[in-house]
């Protein structure tokens, strides 16, 4: 074997990207801010209080306010400053905590219900992320329109250097023409293979050869038992392109295209999903937990589910 050149690229990325830049002494901007307004309020203290109390009664003033302004600059709780997390527990005493899925006052209590004097609070509306969900696959939030786009994963491992270099060129290059945000969610969730497995057999009964319908039978009860032995997981990788123009439909839908494009020259298979597909991603997002299938399409929230009935 003779040597080469092809080596694997190599790139360092740091994993403090979203921590605040250090200023001064270590410390943020917000740290400082807070020590600062703390440092104000104990020096005006000082010269106010300093001539008038005895020393031990002044320390005794200032301490808390200094205690206060560093649990509040350097403290941290469950992954937050200790000012953010206390202003989003404040803000959480402040809203409601019962919420309904659909406008108006709650309906009266069964007659079975014991009475009560407490007067019934007006419950809040509860408000949904998405408001409607097109045809197309456009997720309308309000405030701009989302579409999904569904890929499969790349192995790049396997790959000479020559050809990483040029996968992770491209991959620099659609990050690089993206114009607004966008959100890439990887995700494992159960697979509901006794459902394949239920659908199969339903079908093989209808083929007429009966080589191929023994074999769909057979594979059918192969997945039932995989199902009922083990517990199957796969990997789905979804990105959401946003847009907030004047046309968002249009828009967000050229940008969807644009990124499975991208994608597929990448060598992962990537599609944009369409109403029912978007749907059924949402409705298996909403409980990670429950073994679900995302192959086959919902119907939408405002579409009528139809059916042939018997007399």
């Amino acid at each position: 074997m003779r040597p080469t050149d092809d080596v694997s690229p190599h790139a360092r990325i740091p994993a403090d990207i979203d921590t605040p830049d250090k200023i001064v002494y270590g410390l943020t901007a917000r740290q400082l801010a807070t020590l600062a307004v703390a440092a104000v309020v104990g020096l005006v203290i000082f010269r106010a209080l300093g001539a008038l109390v005895p020393q031990p009664v002044l320390i005794a003033i200032l301490t808390p306010i200094g205690g206060t302004a560093i649990l509040l600059a350097l403290g941290r709780r469950d992954g937050l400053p200790m000012d953010a997390w206390l202003l989003a527990a404040i803000r959480h005493t402040q809203q409601p905590h019962r919420l309904i899925p659909a406008a108006g006052r709650p309906t009266s209590p069964p007659t079975w219900a014991p009475p009560t004097t407490t007067p019934a609070a007006t419950v809040p509306v509860l408000r949904l992320p998405a408001n409607a969900i097109s045809d197309t696959g456009v997720i309308d939030t309000g405030t701009q329109a989302v579409a999904l786009v569904a890929c499969t994963t790349v192995n790049i491992g396997l790959r000479t250097g020559d050809e990483q270099a040029a996968l992770i060129g491209s991959y620099g290059r659609w990050l690089n023409s993206l114009s607004g945000p966008i959100q890439i969610v990887v995700s494992t969730q159960r697979v509901d293979l006794s459902g394949h497995g239920r659908r199969i057999a339903e079908q093989a009964a209808t083929i007429a050869n009966p080589a191929l319908a023994a074999a769909a039978s057979d594979y059918a009860a192969f997945l039932e038992d995989l199902a009922a032995r083990r517990d199957p997981l796969w990997r789905t990788v979804t990105i959401a392109v946003t847009a907030s123009s004047r046309a968002p439909d249009t828009e967000v839908l050229r940008r969807a295209e644009h990124t499975a494009s991208a994608l597929a020259t990448l060598g992962a298979q990537s599609a944009v999903l369409d109403g029912g597909q978007a749907a059924a991603v949402l409705t298996c997002a909403t409980d990670p937990f429950t073994p679900a299938d995302v192959s086959w399409s919902r119907s939408l929230p405002d579409e009528a589910v139809t059916g042939s009935g018997g007399d």
